[in-house]
């Protein structure tokens, strides 16, 4: 039933106000398309002039064209029309239908509400509505109901029919690099064999590294470079290529369809309201777990890896993450600290920092999650040199039955390695010289006398054969990662040195990253318990079998400078009877060394006499009993001649004779003699015996 206009509906006032005239399609590609449908709203402006405005008193907003009317969010147009209604500038407000206006309830209904205040009208191609009116105000309310409802009907339809082409695995998306479509539609892998080889590349070095950024890095050094295939109306899918990036290396990584699976659901989006003066609705995609994916088709087409080890690189990739550090180890590093990333507390079981001091030639563990978070105390620190010992002797011990098969799977790596970057470039460079055969066939093929496109011809030519040459010039001189080809002997004398597993692992050649590798390749994670005079190790296998160690806890600076115990309670024992030089020399002969491991001086001595508050010796210290032997039972010369009742020069001269067996470190120190108790009988006088004076002559 149609409204027609009434006294009680289109009145004077109504005309001397504006007339606004909402144009509005969904998307570009209908502005682009459906003209009739615009033509039809722009035909507006003539039922205007027919219902009685003016020209200069009618205004179009076309400003929303190309944008959905499920929101007003970006739609500067619709916001304009409530700005201007809500003043009172507005007669009346035409549009094709309600849905040209809005597809949202609570936009509609605002609308109608600031129309029933400013008498506003709302006008379409079937009549004319007075929201102030209930009638007219019930019917416009049902129509913003339908019209919000046919949007949810046409969204279900599609997503239906999506989720049933996705079921069958028949919804079809661009495929990633390394694929293409057949005629048929089907997923094949590229038959373009450089396309497959710096894809396998790509998993292959990852396999090696561990990480993303490892690849890109592997790919620069051997300037190789990427495919790509670039869409548009433009393009078309034309494949190019351009050096590798850590986001793509990503891409690849996490794409299942590498492993010949179908996936459908990958991703959710979420809308979100974002603050402002203006609210705005945005949507957050984000990844959905893998457990969560709605369609999954194993075996949907041909692949490039199996689902385990596509599983496998996504678990490498979650542990290298930097965020939450204390939830995943990260990816290996190039610092000496060995056990980065999988070193435990053993207090509260946080994952522990690594710090470096000393220029960054001495790691140390240190657990203060609890300190940077909530300014509380540091929970443990570790000098980890004697740590990281210690596991890495644990760690070779383990590989000691398995050496061989590590040392055929490393040299059967490195040579497959080698040769995919061979083919990688040589199918490089096949590409260049067919690429510049096309364009000599291209030259020889117009005619001579056509110089105008000879010499364009003939400049491509030339470029081609300058970027063939250019390109095996690079191929020459690139340094290779490991021979090509391997002879039996240098495999065999590989493989003897790879079975001393120590010998590979100290060997100047090995990185701390390949180092690092294998360590995690065998072990969990390694948990740190300090304890009053050890420290305990718990070594976690991946196996989840546990080997305990137990070292000692590194001495303090102070404790590493100080003399040992037993050279104290040697220098205490000979304090008293000695002078500090003899004590020095004694101390020296006897093996015991400074608390700086260098020998015994008698300024040191005299040092420590003072640092412990010894006792001075005697004043008349020659005096003292000499007849005590050191440790290796020979006494000084004075000792021996107050046993022997002579005189000193008498022990010289017997000493020099050979008489007495005697030692002397050096020239000019005290002699050090060897008695018995049979020579001791022999040779002792019952009287002291003097040298005899001479007189002198006058």
């Amino acid at each position: 039933m149609l409204t027609r206009p009434g006294p009680s509906k289109l009145r004077p006032d109504h005309l001397d106000r504006q007339a606004f005239i909402y144009v509005r399609q969904s998307t570009l590609f209908q502005v682009r398309e459906h003209t009739a449908s615009m033509a039809r709203q722009y035909d507006l402006h003539q039922r205007a002039l027919d219902l009685g405005w003016t020209p200069e008193r009618i205004t179009i907003i076309d400003q929303d064209q190309g944008h959905s009317g499920a929101s007003t969010a970006g739609r500067d147009g619709f916001q304009q029309l409530i700005a201007e209604v809500g003043m009172g500038h507005a007669g009346a407000v035409f549009s094709l239908e309600v849905s040209r206006l809005a597809r949202s309830c609570s936009d509609w209904y605002r609308l109608l509400e600031i129309c029933a205040l400013t008498e506003t009208l709302v006008i379409d191609e079937e009549g004319i509505y007075d929201p102030g009116l209930y009638n007219d105000r019930l019917l416009l309310g049902f129509k913003g109901t339908m019209s919000e409802a046919e949007l949810h009907w046409l969204r279900s339809r599609l997503q239906g029919g999506r989720l049933g082409k996705a079921q069958h695995g028949e919804l079809r998306f661009r495929p990633p690099v390394g694929f293409v479509l057949d005629p048929l539609g089907r997923v094949v892998l590229d038959p373009d064999e450089e396309v497959q080889a710096a894809v396998r590349l790509v998993f292959s070095l990852f396999a090696q590294h561990g990480s993303a950024l490892a690849v890109v890095q592997a790919f620069q050094e051997q300037h190789l470079r990427f495919p790509m295939r670039q869409w548009g109306k433009r393009h078309g899918g034309e494949l190019v290529w351009a050096p590798l990036t850590h986001s793509r290396v990503l891409a690849v990584l996490h794409n299942p369809a590498y492993t010949g699976t179908y996936v459908y659901g990958r991703t959710q989006t979420r809308t979100r309201l974002l603050p402002g003066e203006a609210p705005r609705v945005k949507g957050r995609t984000r990844r959905v777990a893998c457990a969560d994916w709605p369609i999954v088709i194993h075996d949907a087409h041909p692949g490039y890896l199996s689902w385990e080890h596509y599983l496998h690189n996504q678990q490498q990739l979650e542990n290298n993450r930097t965020f939450r550090p204390e939830d995943h180890p990260g990816a290996v590093r190039e610092g000496s600290a060995l056990l980065q990333g999988i070193i435990l507390c053993g207090v509260c079981g946080r994952r522990m920092r690594v710090r470096y001091r000393d220029d960054g030639c001495t790691p140390c563990y240190v657990c203060n999650e609890q300190h940077v978070r909530r300014s509380g105390p540091t929970c443990q620190v570790f000098r980890g040199d004697g740590v990281d010992t210690a596991v890495a002797a644990a760690l070779l011990e383990a590989l000691q039955p398995a050496q061989l098969v590590v040392s055929l799977a490393t040299l059967d790596q490195l040579a497959a390695q080698a040769r995919q970057i061979e083919q990688q470039w040589q199918l490089r460079v096949e590409r260049a010289q067919y690429e510049a055969d096309l364009a000599r066939r291209r030259f020889l093929a117009v005619d001579p006398e056509n110089r105008l496109v000879g010499r364009t011809l003939e400049r491509e030519w030339n470029e081609r054969l300058s970027e063939v040459e250019r390109l095996e010039r690079e191929y020459a001189a690139l340094p290779r990662l490991s021979p090509p080809l391997v002879s039996p002997e240098e495999r065999e004398r590989i493989l003897a040195l790879a079975q001393d597993v120590p010998t590979l692992w100290h060997a100047s050649s090995t990185t701390q990253v390949e180092r690092k590798q294998l360590l995690r390749y065998l072990v969990k994670d390694v948990t740190l318990t300090k304890g009053p005079t050890t420290i305990a190790i718990a070594i976690r296998w991946q196996t989840d079998a546990c080997t305990t160690l137990a070292i000692p806890r590194p001495l303090r600076s102070c404790d590493q400078r100080r003399t040992a115990p037993a050279a104290m309670d040697r220098l205490r024992a000979l304090i008293s009877i000695y002078t500090d030089a003899q004590i020095a020399t004694i101390l020296n002969q006897e093996g015991y060394t400074s608390g700086e491991g260098g020998c015994f001086t008698r300024q040191k001595v005299q040092g420590l006499r003072g640092r412990y508050r010894l006792p001075k010796r005697v004043a008349n210290q020659e005096q003292a009993p000499q007849d005590v032997p050191r440790a290796d039972g020979r006494y000084s010369a004075r000792a021996a001649a107050e046993l022997l009742n002579v005189d000193v020069s008498t022990i010289a001269n017997w000493c020099q004779s050979g008489k007495l067996a005697a030692i002397q470190e050096a020239p000019h120190h005290p002699r050090w003699i060897t008695l018995t108790p049979e020579l001791i009988a022999a040779l002792h006088k019952p009287e002291r015996q003097h040298k005899p004076r001479h007189s002198s002559t006058e």
